[in-house]
């Protein structure tokens, strides 16, 4: 889970989680909201969006205006 005490962002770490979970095939499709990611992982929201942004940089996820963030194929 999410450490504060670590010397790693919390973004980092958040966006860290997500990709094992991508990679372990537990999460596929669409990706919670950042409301949802904030609330439990207990982040605040720009935590949660500058993980997701980092993904999305990374490839790993795509946005679709409107409908959210989804896992890249």
């Amino acid at each position: 889970m999410i450490d504060s005490d670590l010397p790693v962002p919390l973004y980092e770490q958040l966006a860290g989680i997500l990709r094992d979970m991508i990679a372990s095939g537990k999460l596929t499709g669409r990706v919670p909201s950042v409301r949802t990611l904030s609330q439990e992982y207990g982040v605040s929201t720009r935590t949660a969006e500058r993980a997701l942004g980092t993904l999305r940089d990374e490839g790993v996820l795509v946005v679709l205006l409107g409908k959210g963030f989804y896992v890249a194929r």
